[in-house]
């Protein structure tokens, strides 16, 4: 008895001892140093994450506030205030006074030029006269009349908020006054005079800020729509196939049979394939006069002739369809089978005692047991669905009539093909907006089923 006693006393001293020298000021304090040792473990990977994919969704958000257009000397580069191009004012301004002066020498109109010639000249000291123009002025003349390079850096100068409003005014009145005067006088250098009037006030280089007008126009535009439409209707045709074949393909190379590692390998050869090559291959087969798949499509009555297969609206989407899901279930079948090899075979066992039927194993514990690793699946797909690009731009290249135009081939198309930068910027960030809404959507779904199975 004294023995159990002793016990017992020295248990509770224990248990005051522990309950005494861990205060709920030390209890936070680890608490917070765990959190904050966390938050440091954490902070590398963050930092990466941000660093490869939200800081160049940023860097598009920030284009797509400009019009940024390549094909246009003065939109080629951001402007947040008004510049003067001095290699192009400086290319225009001694030829058009010179031009003035030999129109002038020849009588024609020589009041009216004079007067245009003097406020040319009176703006021109104007700009020179400004400091932060002045040596870049004399700079960029002396290049250009050694017939040297000028770099952007020492052509663009800035001007001031006054400057802009009165250079415009006069171009647009020595413009209007030389065009008026040409109908009434005939000038000798006519054509050359009324081009360099024209192209004077082309050296004004305007803000190119424009806000969120890329995302109204798009917003509103039907062909921006369609490109969506077409992106989901690939996105969930292609993906729902992918994902009955690949489940079926899975349930069958998960069973041991002979040569089962042979076709397993074989299996991934279309997936192991590059896009590019696998696109440039379907286009051959497809092809109306001499494509193997499109003869078989045609004598199975599937299209009326095997040049309609890539030359109508829907013989074109169902062709990219196809050809994608060919190229990616055995993507899907490899990640579900990954799932099907973590499902203990006690279980089909048990199941099998008890009397159920394949079709009850399968949508009794398959399916449930398998319901993670089928989200991850779809996950992965659809973001790579959505964002398809490769696979169209060679085999349809968007045709015909953009009925296979997908909104990552629109974006390439402005951005590239008609050099617009800021539109095709903003385009760039509406599909990491959808597919980040996809991501939420997805991940919402499982974790709670992650959750659920804790």
């Amino acid at each position: 008895m004294k023995n159990n006693d002793l016990n017992i006393k020295t248990d509770d001293y224990q248990t005051s001892v522990t309950n005494t020298s861990i205060t709920p000021k030390k209890k936070r304090k680890r608490i917070f140093t765990e959190k904050t040792a966390g938050y440091y473990l954490v902070a590398p990977a963050m930092i990466l994450i941000f660093l490869i994919a939200i800081w160049p969704v940023l860097q598009s958000f920030y284009f797509s506030l400009f019009d940024l257009k390549l094909n246009n000397p003065t939109k080629s580069e951001v402007h947040l205030s008004y510049n003067l191009d001095l290699e192009r004012y400086l290319n225009n301004y001694p030829f058009l006074i010179g031009t003035i002066d030999n129109e002038i020498k020849s009588g024609n109109g020589a009041e009216e030029l004079q007067a245009i010639k003097n406020q040319l000249q009176s703006l021109d000291k104007k700009i020179q006269s400004k400091s932060e123009i002045s040596s870049k002025y004399t700079t960029v003349n002396d290049k250009l009349m050694n017939f040297e390079q000028v770099n952007s850096e020492i052509s663009i100068a800035k001007i001031d908020r006054t400057m802009p409003n009165e250079y415009e005014k006069t171009s647009l009145k020595i413009n209007k006054k030389i065009k008026a005067l040409s109908l009434k006088v005939k000038f000798t250098q006519e054509k050359k005079l009324l081009g360099l009037a024209a192209g004077y006030g082309d050296a004004l280089i305007q803000p190119n800020f424009i806000g969120l007008q890329h995302y109204k126009d798009n917003l509103s535009s039907s062909r921006m729509w369609k490109a969506i439409g077409n992106t989901t209707t690939f996105t969930i045709i292609s993906v729902l196939a992918e994902l009955v074949l690949g489940l079926a393909i899975a349930l069958l190379i998960n069973k041991a049979f002979i040569g089962r590692g042979l076709i397993r390998a074989s299996i991934l050869i279309p997936w192991a394939i590059p896009t590019a090559v696998s696109a440039l291959m379907w286009k051959f087969l497809y092809d109306g006069q001499n494509g193997i798949i499109a003869k078989l499509f045609a004598d199975f009555g599937l299209v009326d002739k095997m040049e309609k297969l890539l030359v109508t609206d829907t013989g074109a989407m169902f062709s990219v369809i196809f050809s994608d899901v060919w190229k990616t279930t055995p993507y899907m079948s490899l990640l579900l089978l990954a799932g099907l090899q973590t499902i203990p075979d006690s279980l089909y066992e048990a199941a099998s005692i008890d009397g159920a039927g394949k079709w009850k194993q399968f949508t009794k514990i398959t399916l449930p047991l398998l319901k993670s690793s089928i989200l991850v699946a779809l996950l992965f797909r659809t973001l790579d669905a959505f964002r398809v690009f490769d696979l169209i731009y060679v085999l349809t290249g968007g045709g015909p009539a953009n009925s296979t135009e997908t909104i990552s081939i629109l974006a390439y198309k402005v951005m590239f093909s008609q050099t617009n930068f800021g539109d095709g910027s903003a385009l760039s960030v509406i599909v990491f907006i959808c597919v980040a809404i996809i991501s939420m959507i997805y991940i919402k779904f499982l974790g709670r089923d992650l959750l659920n199975d804790r």
